[in-house]
């Protein structure tokens, strides 16, 4: 594939700078689209030349995860921009099988934008939000926006998104989200409560990683709420007894988030992903605030890692 667009994760920055990929040297990036170039002989031919997005998880398609089509449980599975060679670059390969046409219409930098798109689609599913529910989601990056667009299209009533970078939540307001909260200048618990009349948050979501934001997000939500885990820890997770005891005596219920389901049943979150951006239900190219060429890409990944200025998704366009 000739790779279009490929955008840079929060994941790829641990990956470049400190833990390294599984194996070395490995070219990483996941969130990525293009353009079939060329397919293998056993490949339908009619594939080359067509616009694609790509799932990047390759299962192996033989343990009992994969058998039932949950196949961001495989048991032995390879992935692209960790495992092998992913998007920043000029072209990469991948199995047919992980490939998605992109409708007419829609740009391939906004298709790369599908796997963070997917991501969030399954969040909110996982935590089975309802038509009026309000939602706090902690978090106001990439994915806590793609949260909130979510919740918009699925018809919450209150749409809640704290973040400690002042200059995430002034972006998103130019999104239409209104209800934000600084979460390094108070309680954010507190707020949530009053911002839903002090009943708490049905739906809560934990997008940071963060311990500190884990425990707000569990005093933030409703008895009977559900509070769902997605952000990849950075560190040890705690909860201290004021907030064990609300998941107890509150009956909260706590959900795990990963990846996505790319399976047709019960639902392809990828291709539905796809056809709510194709639509404009979903609107993910005001979430793209840099494209830069593979040769600059190195000094916008260390602008990332240093936050020496504000980005939301940096998208690397290997041909300019």
């Amino acid at each position: 594939m000739r790779v279009a667009a490929c955008g840079v994760c929060g994941s790829d920055l641990p990956r470049v700078f400190s833990k390294g990929t599984y194996r070395f040297p490995l070219i990483p990036g996941h969130e990525l689209a293009g353009t079939v170039e060329a397919v293998g002989a056993e490949v339908d031919s009619s594939w080359v030349g067509r616009r694609v997005a790509v799932f990047p998880l390759i299962p192996c398609r033989r343990c009992a995860a994969c058998e039932s089509g949950a196949y961001a449980q495989c048991a032995d599975y390879d992935y692209l921009g960790s495992r092998r060679d992913g998007g920043f670059a000029e072209f990469t390969c991948m199995p047919a099988w992980n490939l998605l046409p992109v409708p007419d219409g829609l740009p391939l930098h906004e298709a790369a934008m599908l796997e963070p798109a997917a991501v969030a689609l399954h969040a909110l599913r996982r935590a089975r939000l309802d038509a009026g529910d309000s939602v706090l989601i902690m978090g106001a990056g990439p994915i806590g926006l793609l949260l909130a667009m979510w919740a918009r299209v699925f018809g919450a009533g209150k749409i809640l998104i704290a973040d400690i970078n002042i200059e995430r939540l002034r972006f998103a307001r130019t999104l239409k989200f209104d209800h934000l909260h600084d979460a390094g200048s108070g309680d954010t618990a507190a707020w949530a409560r009053r911002k839903t009349a002090e009943r708490g948050a049905d739906v809560v979501i934990e997008a940071t990683g963060a311990s500190a934001a884990l425990e707000q997000c569990v005093l933030a939500a409703c008895a009977f709420g559900r509070v769902v885990l997605l952000g990849n820890p950075a560190g040890a997770m705690t909860l201290s007894q004021a907030a064990y005891w609300a998941v107890l005596r509150r009956e909260l219920r706590m959900i795990g988030s990963w990846n996505s389901s790319y399976s047709e049943l019960p639902r392809n979150e990828w291709r539905l992903a796809l056809e709510c951006m194709a639509d404009g239900r979903i609107e993910v190219g005001p979430l793209v605030t840099h494209q830069v060429p593979l040769e600059n890409l190195r000094g916008r990944i260390e602008m990332l890692r240093y936050r020496k200025g504000f980005a939301c998704k940096v998208m690397c366009v290997p041909r300019g």
